[in-house]
């Protein structure tokens, strides 16, 4: 699995699964804070639909940080003041890195993950959905 989609489906899942697969690897090697949670503001780009160009839409505040997990350097960054995501998604990402055996059992736990949040994601715009006007049926006089 890709590191863009895996980082995507952790932030956007349930937190207490970056959190079980975080503690997994705490528990099972040994690892260190290559550099702690900091803050920045970064640069948040933006498609423009009609030219398809980019674009950037203002600062945005993130955390970031580095872990060291079996000789790899994993890095989690995340928008607003979250430390402790952070930090796991950067545990996970070095566990990747590093190719541990648990990463293996873990892909089959983001895919139904990434299922769960399009099946929300779904449910949520059929409700959207339900509220909109069709003005082709409205009654003209």
């Amino acid at each position: 699995m890709q590191r863009k989609r895996r980082t995507e489906i952790l932030i956007q899942g349930d937190a207490n699964l970056v959190d079980n697969l975080a503690e997994e690897i705490k528990k099972n090697y040994q690892w260190q804070e290559f550099s702690p949670p900091s803050y920045s503001l970064t640069m948040m780009k933006m498609r423009e639909t009609a030219q398809q160009s980019l674009f950037h839409i203002g600062e945005v505040l993130v955390t970031e940080a580095k872990v060291e997990v079996s000789g790899q350097i994993g890095v989690g960054i995340v928008i607003g003041m979250k430390d402790d995501l952070a930090i796991n998604l950067a545990m996970i990402d070095a566990a990747y890195k590093a190719e541990l055996l648990e990463t293996i059992n873990w892909n089959q736990l983001l895919i139904k993950e990434e299922q769960r949040i399009h099946t929300k994601k779904v449910k949520k715009q059929q409700e959207i959905l339900k509220t909109k006007v069709h003005f082709d049926t409205m009654d003209v006089e």
